[in-house]
C-alpha cells in the first residue's frame, strides 16, 4: 500500500459536509460527497489517520468492486474474480455483511452465502485450502451492498463503529452517539471557544457524552485511541502495516500529552448537571473510564436548581444540551416551562456565552426565548433534529420577556403535569381503573399500614402490565413491569399502549417521571431466573427503605426485573412472625430474605437462610444490618439449596420453602424443575422439621400441580387462598401455597 487508494467513510445522515471538511484537513484528496458518506483518496497512512481520527465517521471502507448482477450465478462469478488472496490469509477467517435484495436475490442471507460460497471456492481452486467464517472475531468483514441492481463490495476496515470510543458503557434512555455529540460541537463552534479559555457545561448532561467528546475535542485527544488492537477491521488484513499503525499511535500519544498540558495549564473545565441520579450515575463511570474525572465534574441536580458554577470566574463559554423532545402525547405541554427556564438561565446567568441546543420540536425551541442565530439539520437516529445556536446577547432575547413580572415567570417555568384531559382514550381508560382500584383499596391499606402494593394487573387485556405502589419516606414510586405482548401485536401498537399506561400512571397517582420505574417482563413459564436489567454504578446507592410491619426492607426499583421483596407473599411473611417466636427457622431459596427478617423481629430463635446468589445474600445482609439483626444468630449462607439440604443435619421449628418453578444456573450440577422434583424436596425437608414444627411450601409456577398421592403421609392444608391479600385477589395464580405438617 504506497499508492492512493479510494476509501469511503460512512457518516449518519446531515454530517456529510462536516465529515469532508475533517478528512480534508486530516490529508484528503479527491474528496466528494454524497448520501450518509464521503468518497475520500489517500495512501495508507491517511486510511489509519481516519480510522484513528475521525470523529465523525461510523465506517471507513476500502472499494474493492461493483458490478451488476442478472441473478446469483453472476453474483458469484464476479466476486470469484476478485483478488482475495490480496487481502485474506488462506487459512484466515472472514464474515460477509450483504445488505439490499432484488427479485433475483430475495434475502440477505442467501446473497451473503453466496458471496461467501465465492471466495472460498476462490480459494480451493488455486491453494488447495480455504478460508473459514467467523461471525465472531474475523480476520476480516466483506461489506456487500445491493442497491439498484448493481454490487458494491468493500473490505470494512474500521471494525466496530467508529463511534464506539471505548469510554462509554452506561448511558441514559436516549443518548446521543458519540460521533454525532462531536458534529454537534464542531457546529457549536466549541474548538474556537476553548482556544478562548472557554468552559463547557451542559445542564442536561445524561451519560456526559457531550462532555467527554468536548473534553478530547479541546485536549487533542484521538477519538480511537482507547480502543483494542483486535477492535480495528485492518490488523488481520494482509496489506496491514503495523509499524506505521504503531507510529500513529505513538503521535496520537505524544499529542495527548501536550493537549492534557495545555488544557491544565488554561483551566479548562467541563461541567454536568442532569435530574436523574441514575444517569449521573452513567456519567461518572464513563468520564472514569475516559480517565477526565480531573477535569469534567458532574453533579445531581434540576433544572430549576442551575445556574452558572461560582467557584471561579467564567466569562465566557459553550452551554450545550440535549434536552427532551416531548414525542410523547402530552409530554410538549409538560416540557414547556423546562425549555422557559433553560431560557431564562441563559438570559439571567450566561450572557456572553454561546448557547446550542438539540430539538426535534420548534415550538419547544421558542419557549427558550432567544434569537436564535444559525439553524443545523440532524439526524439522531431517525428522528429529525434542529441543532440551534445562540449568542446569550441582550440584543438578541424576546421582548416580550424582557417585560415579565417576577410572578409571570415563576408560572412559566412552573412544571405543568400530565391531565385527564391530556391523555387519549384508552390512557384514560387506565386511568380509570388505576382510580378505581385504589378507592377501593384505600380503607385496607389504612387499616392494615400497608405502604407498598400491587394497584394494578392486567385488569383491562389490551393494557398487560403490573403496577406496584411503593411509598418511602413520603414519597410515591410507581413500578411498572410490562408483559410482553403477543407476536400479533404490532410493535409500534404495543410501545403505544405502554406509553398510555405510564401516562395514566403519572396521572392517576399524581407522580413526577422520575418516581416512575418501567420494565418489561415476559410472563412466568416456569423458566424464569432473577435477572438483572442494568448495570449502575453503584446499585445500592439509592435503595428505597419501605416500612412493612416492624421491618426496614431495601429495595430497588430500577436495576432488576424484581424488586428484593415480593409484595404478593406479605401475608407469608405475617404468618412467619406470628409463629416464629422462640422457634429456629430455615429460608430456602431466601432471595433477599425478607421473610427471616420478619422472623428474627419477632423474635426467633435462631434462622438459617439459604441462597445461591452473592447479590442477594449480600441484599440479605444489607436487610440485617438496615434492622439490626444479629448476624451470627441469624446465619446467611451462600450455597446451592439442593446441595445444602442434603447436608444438613440441623433441625428447624419452622421451614420456608419457596422454590424458583425452574433453575438451570452454571453453579448448579443438575436442573431444578420444581414440578418433577417437589415431591423430594418435600420430603427432605420433612425430615429436618422438629416434631410439631411447619413446613410452608409456596412456588409460582402457575400450572402446578402438587402431587397429593405422593405425599399423602403428612398432613398438608392448602392455605393459597388464605395468603392472597386484596391486591392481589384479582390474580389468584400468582402463587400456590400449603402448610404442611407431619
Amino acid at each position: 500500500m504506497t499508492s492512493s487508494m479510494q476509501y469511503f467513510a460512512a457518516c449518519p445522515k446531515g454530517l456529510e459536509n462536516l465529515l469532508l471538511q475533517e478528512l480534508q484537513q486530516l490529508g484528503a484528496t479527491d474528496v466528494r460527497e454524497t448520501v450518509a458518506g464521503v468518497y475520500f483518496g489517500g495512501e495508507a497512512a491517511l486510511l489509519y489517520k481516519a480510522c484513528l481520527w475521525s470523529r465523525l465517521a461510523n465506517k471507513i471502507l476500502l472499494p474493492l468492486a461493483n458490478f451488476s448482477v442478472s441473478d446469483e450465478q453472476s453474483l458469484y462469478e464476479s466476486i470469484s474474480a476478485i483478488t482475495w488472496e490480496d487481502h485474506l490469509e488462506v487459512d484466515g477467517t472472514f464474515k460477509v455483511d450483504f445488505l439490499g435484495t432484488n427479485e433475483q436475490i430475495r434475502n440477505t442471507q442467501f446473497g451473503a452465502v453466496r458471496v461467501k460460497d465465492a471466495i472460498v471456492d476462490r480459494f480451493q481452486k488455486h491453494f488447495r485450502a480455504r478460508p473459514s467464517i467467523d461471525k465472531q472475531n474475523p480476520d476480516i468483514v466483506i461489506n456487500a451492498r445491493l442497491s439498484k441492481g448493481k454490487v458494491h463490495i468493500s473490505l470494512d476496515l474500521s471494525g466496530q463503529s467508529l463511534h464506539r470510543r471505548g469510554y462509554r458503557q452506561s448511558q441514559g434512555e436516549a443518548p446521543l452517539k458519540e460521533n454525532l455529540a462531536s458534529a454537534i460541537l464542531l457546529r457549536a463552534n466549541w474548538l474556537n471557544i476553548a482556544e478562548e479559555k472557554g468552559f463547557l457545561i451542559d445542564p442536561m448532561c445524561g451519560s456526559g457524552t457531550l462532555l467527554i467528546e468536548g473534553f478530547m475535542m479541546a485536549a487533542d485527544i484521538a477519538p480511537g485511541l482507547m480502543r483494542a488492537k483486535h477492535q480495528w477491521g485492518f490488523t488481520a488484513w494482509r496489506q496491514f502495516d503495523e509499524p506505521l499503525w504503531d507510529s500513529l499511535i505513538d503521535d496520537a500519544k505524544s499529542r495527548k500529552q501536550i493537549g492534557l498540558e495545555k488544557v491544565g495549564a488554561a483551566g479548562l473545565e467541563c461541567r454536568g448537571y442532569d435530574q436523574d441520579w441514575r444517569v449521573i450515575n452513567a456519567a461518572q463511570n464513563n468520564i472514569e473510564r475516559a480517565g477526565f474525572e480531573q477535569w469534567i465534574r458532574v453533579n445531581c441536580k434540576r433544572i430549576e436548581e442551575f445556574a452558572k458554577p461560582t467557584h471561579k470566574p467564567m466569562q465566557t463559554g459553550l452551554l450545550v444540551c440535549n434536552p427532551p423532545y416531548g414525542e410523547r402525547l402530552g409530554e410538549e405541554k409538560e416540557l414547556e416551562p423546562v425549555y422557559f427556564q433553560l431560557g431564562s438561565i441563559l438570559r439571567e446567568h450566561f450572557t456572553g456565552w454561546q448557547a446550542a441546543v438539540i430539538t426535534s420540536n420548534p415550538n419547544l425551541s421558542k419557549q427558550i426565548a432567544i434569537r436564535a442565530q444559525k439553524r443545523y439539520k440532524f439526524w439522531n437516529g431517525t428522528l429529525a433534529a434542529d441543532l440551534i445556536c445562540f449568542t446569550i446577547d441582550p440584543e438578541l432575547f424576546y421582548k416580550e420577556v424582557n417585560n415579565l413580572s417576577s410572578d409571570e415567570i415563576l408560572l412559566k417555568t412552573t412544571s405543568s403535569k400530565l391531565t385527564l384531559n391530556d391523555l387519549s382514550e384508552g390512557a384514560k381508560m387506565v386511568c380509570n381503573r388505576l382510580l378505581k382500584n385504589k378507592k377501593q383499596l384505600n380503607k385496607w391499606l389504612k387499616k392494615e399500614s400497608i405502604n407498598c402494593y400491587r394497584l394494578y394487573d392486567a385488569d383491562i387485556p389490551e393494557y398487560s402490565a403490573a403496577i406496584d405502589v411503593y411509598n418511602s419516606s413520603d414519597t410515591n414510586y410507581a413500578h411498572i413491569q410490562e408483559y410482553a405482548a403477543p407476536k400479533s401485536i404490532d410493535e409500534k401498537k404495543a410501545q403505544q399502549r405502554f406509553q398510555e399506561i405510564v401516562d395514566a400512571v403519572t396521572v392517576a397517582l399524581e407522580l413526577d417521571k422520575e418516581h416512575i420505574f418501567t420494565k418489561q417482563r415476559r410472563r412466568n413459564k416456569g423458566k424464569q431466573q432473577y435477572e438483572k436489567t442494568t448495570k449502575t454504578a453503584n446499585d445500592n446507592r439509592a435503595e428505597l427503605v419501605v416500612q412493612e410491619g416492624q421491618a426496614s426492607i431495601l429495595v430497588n426499583l430500577w436495576s432488576y426485573l424484581d424488586t428484593g421483596l415480593f409484595l404478593d407473599h406479605r401475608p407469608v411473611r405475617q404468618l412467619i412472625a406470628q409463629g416464629s417466636k422462640g422457634k429456629s427457622f430455615l429460608n430456602l431459596f431466601c432471595y433477599t430474605a425478607t421473610a427471616t427478617l420478619h422472623a428474627a423481629l419477632a423474635g426467633a430463635s435462631t434462622s438459617v437462610s439459604v441462597d445461591m446468589s452473592r447479590t442477594y445474600i449480600d441484599w440479605a445482609r444489607r436487610n440485617y444490618e438496615n434492622n439490626n439483626v444479629d448476624l451470627e444468630q441469624h446465619q446467611l449462607v451462600q450455597e446451592n439449596c439442593l446441595m445444602w439440604l442434603q447436608e444438613c443435619r440441623q433441625g428447624f421449628d419452622m421451614i420456608l420453602l419457596d422454590p424458583p418453578s425452574f433453575s438451570n444456573s452454571k453453579r448448579m450440577d443438575d436442573v431444578l424443575d420444581i414440578q418433577r422434583d417437589h415431591v423430594d424436596l418435600i420430603k427432605r425437608c420433612m425430615e429436618l422439621l422438629n416434631p410439631g414444627g411447619t413446613l410452608i411450601f409456596s412456588n409460582n409456577l402457575r400450572t402446578f400441580k402438587l402431587d397429593s398421592d405422593a405425599l399423602s403421609g403428612y398432613q398438608i392444608d392448602n392455605i393459597t387462598d388464605k395468603s392472597l391479600d386484596p391486591d392481589f385477589k384479582r390474580n389468584r395464580k400468582i402463587h400456590h401455597c400449603w402448610l404442611i405438617k407431619q
